[in-house]
């Protein structure tokens, strides 16, 4: 038996959000740059940190929280990988002053994180 097609207005709900999904995972990628490139470690120390920092978190997403990830993980497991790296996002943002945008960004990213995990459990 083939699934129930969803109405259009729950489709363009879940495409927004996993819209919204994807900017945030840039959007945090971001924030880890910044965070790395703006520590006063030194020229190269700022910038091996601004380059490294985002890159460890793509191959870590990458691997285990990407849709089409190299391995396949419990969803739990996947929602740690999801929770590590947003999580260091936020604590960037709030580490470079940013006290309140860094509560919107978690708290963006929660939401956004809870409906795509309903949906796809619920399909």
């Amino acid at each position: 038996m083939s699934p129930v097609p969803l109405p259009p207005a729950v489709r363009a709900f879940l495409l927004a959000n996993d819209v919204l999904a994807f900017l945030l995972e840039l959007l945090a990628l971001g924030l880890l740059a910044w965070w790395g490139f703006t520590r006063d470690i030194g020229r190269a120390g700022s910038l091996a940190l601004g380059v490294a920092t985002p890159l460890a978190a793509a191959v870590l997403w990458g691997l285990f929280a990407a849709p089409r990830a190299r391995y396949a993980i419990p969803h739990a497991a996947r929602l740690g990988v999801k929770a590590v790296v947003f999580g260091a996002a936020a604590l960037a943002l709030l580490a470079l002053g940013h006290r309140i945008p860094a509560l919107w960004f978690a708290a963006a990213v929660l939401v956004n994180t809870a409906l795509a995990s309903y949906h796809r459990t619920r399909s």
